[in-house]
């Protein structure tokens, strides 16, 4: 098992104690193993059967999430990207169709720091792999430059229903591959709890490698997610509302090493194509898993430069970031949502 893989099962170990800390009683609750990270869904307040009918039904969904939406493994989204390349229409499910739009605009939104189009960048860095961290040399900056250049954008992409309601997919740029690692995991906790509302279980929670989707509340309780300090240990405890995502983005756990020594991150900003370097994790509560997702992403390339540019793009409130040296910086509705751990305070800068 990977490194990265046993950071991920820790972490999300970790969380879900904090999660569970209280004395309600303990919900049924099942772990997958998807999109490279631990998936541990939770659900409360409802009898074991439809629970475990519940957990049948996302397993079958997550094997299908995986199988079609995975960007190097062959299935629907690589046919997909290789239509692009040839400049060819292919036709699409309906759940890809609903990404690329959502694609189209979370990317407007955040001013193009979220870009699922780069695909081809990030596989020249080497970050089409599970197995972290990678022991490669730095891509030639022409290389980097040439994909730059060509400017690959989901707005590329030209989406068309047929009679039978079946999607034909075009990009008008051939340089377009998909990869959805920036709101995979957003969407697919997104339809989870969609899954379960229609079960009418009245709780749940998606906690995959961190990132957390809840609704409802554990027996009058709300559900409670850490929020990890990249350095170590736990910047503090948000308690979700009624329906909310809590999502962390960061470039400290998946990274790159040349033989020199150099490390590199694996979140790139679109604009330059190279990674990114002052923000080492963004966090983000939003109404959605997929917002949340694409707009911790966003936020991490955008730094403290551009963040608010991200902020009012994708209408966000609460959302913090950590820099190289530690220091936390969060909005005032952040601050107002979140319970410090001992001696965070101290670190903890507010961005007006």
């Amino acid at each position: 098992m990977t490194r990265a893989r046993n950071l991920l099962r820790i972490w999300a170990s970790l969380t879900a104690g904090l999660l569970m800390s209280c004395s309600a009683p303990a919900p049924d609750n099942a772990e997958f193993f998807v999109f490279g990270t631990l998936v541990e869904v939770a659900i409360a307040n409802a009898d074991s059967a439809t629970a475990q009918s519940s957990f049948q039904e996302l397993q079958s969904m997550f094997q299908s999430m995986h199988r079609d939406w995975h960007a190097w493994e062959p299935g629907q989204l690589t046919a997909i990207n290789e239509a692009f390349a040839a400049g060819q229409t292919i036709s699409a499910d309906q759940s890809i169709a609903i990404l690329i739009q959502q694609s189209q605009a979370l990317e407007s939104a955040s001013g193009g720091r979220f870009n699922p189009a780069i695909g081809q960048l990030v596989g020249l860095w080497g970050f089409h792999t599970s197995d972290y961290p990678i022991q490669a040399p730095v891509p030639s900056a022409t290389a980097i430059a040439r994909l730059v250049t060509a400017q690959p954008s989901s707005l590329d992409i030209r989406l068309t229903a047929d009679a039978a309601q079946q999607w034909q997919l075009h990009s008008a740029n051939v340089a377009v591959q998909l990869d959805f690692g920036g709101i995979a995991k957003g969407y697919a906790a997104d339809l989870a709890i969609e899954l379960l509302r229609s079960k009418a279980v009245p709780g749940a929670i998606v906690n995959a490698g961190g990132d957390v989707r809840a609704y409802g509340t554990r027996e009058g309780q709300p559900w409670r997610i850490a929020v990890q300090n990249p350095l170590g240990g736990i910047i503090g405890i948000i308690e979700t509302a009624a329906d909310e995502a809590v999502f962390t983005s960061g470039n400290y756990q998946r990274f790159g090493e040349d033989e020199n020594g150099f490390r590199y991150a694996h979140i790139l900003d679109p604009r330059t194509g190279w990674p990114v370097k002052q923000v080492l994790s963004a966090s983000v509560i939003a109404g959605s898993g997929i917002v949340a997702d694409a707009a911790a992403t966003a936020l991490v390339v955008a730094g403290l430069d551009e963040w608010r540019e991200v902020a009012v793009g994708m209408n966000l409130d609460a959302l913090l970031l950590t820099d190289e040296s530690g220091q936390v910086y969060m909005t005032r509705e952040m601050r107002t949502r979140i319970e410090l751990t001992e001696g965070m305070a101290k670190a903890v800068v507010l961005l007006d």
